[in-house]
């Protein structure tokens, strides 16, 4: 079995501990997300290849690493997340600043905690403590892993009619899957309705992906919509890579929006689709003691 201080080498998530504080407070305190990712990424310079390597699961492993780092900065106290998924620094978080090895000890301090707590439930202690993180995250977390997985498993025209039923439930109208080959890579369309009086034409691409999508992918399919909609959507179970996003954004064309396998995992909760509600207590034994 590895020694604690080798569990904490291994470990890698433990280094964006201090970065995500770092950057929530340059966010003014709170930020989503993204938006603390894409702070770290620029901070760090973290090449391309790092920011979208995917794990098997298909899940960015840079997202991953950077909210195992929330969840044990969470613990600590320094964060608070809310409902709608905004992270926010604590007071005693705003005064913290951690260095790697303040960052290594609170990792040791929860490796203990979390050890202890299997122990007192009589459970196994897993023997490499560094997987542990994804193991004791509550069902909250563990759930979009298994929900990347199941999408990643449905076959290409299932894929294609789940991305229409999430756009028909997020207001979409006149949503037809078209399953033609050699389109451009254009999956479908459909229209949102604005208001009474607005109204526009989306054409839109399913990806299902465990690779990154490229700067190139969104050329293709701009040119494929080019003169037949007012905007595009691309949709897929992987990343896009950061100049796939400057390319989506890019003035003087067609926009395009990305929704990436983390930004369909949040519909499915925000539209409380194809997910179950499941309560789960756990023991309050501060409350016990007086009982002891």
């Amino acid at each position: 079995m590895k020694t604690p201080r080798e569990q904490a080498e291994g470990a890698v998530f433990v280094r964006y501990f201090g970065p995500v504080l770092d950057a929530l407070r340059a966010l003014g305190g709170s930020g989503t997300p993204a938006e603390v990712e894409e702070h770290i990424a620029l901070d760090l310079k973290l090449p391309e290849d790092v920011r979208s390597e995917l794990l098997d699961s298909g899940s960015p492993r840079f997202h991953n690493q950077v909210a195992w780092a929330r969840f044990y900065l969470t613990r600590e106290g320094l964060l608070e997340s809310s409902k709608r998924g905004v992270w926010n620094l604590t007071d005693k978080g705003r005064s913290t600043r951690l260095s790697l090895q303040d960052a290594r000890t609170i990792f040791l301090k929860w490796v203990k905690i979390f050890a202890e707590e299997r122990k007192r439930r009589k459970e196994k202690v897993p023997e490499d403590e560094a997987q542990a993180p994804e193991k004791d995250l509550p069902a909250a977390a563990s759930f979009r892993l298994r929900l990347s997985e199941t999408l990643l498993a449905l076959p290409p025209p299932g894929f294609e009619r789940l991305c229409q039923r999430l756009l028909r439930e997020s207001g979409f109208v006149q949503v037809v899957v078209t399953g033609r080959s050699n389109d451009g890579g254009i999956d479908g369309y459909g229209t949102l309705q604005v208001n009474p009086l607005v109204s526009f034409k989306v054409l839109f691409q399913c990806k299902r992906f465990r690779d990154a999508v490229t700067p190139s992918h969104v050329r293709d399919f701009r040119g494929a919509m080019q003169g037949r909609a007012d905007k595009g959507i691309i949709m897929t179970t992987g990343v896009f890579t950061s100049e796939a996003r400057k390319e989506a954004a890019r003035d003087g064309v067609p926009p395009i929006e990305l929704v990436d396998g983390q930004k369909m995992i949040d519909m499915f909760v925000d539209l409380e689709l194809g997910l179950k509600t499941v309560t789960i207590y756990e023991i309050d034994d501060d409350f016990f003691k007086e009982f002891r």
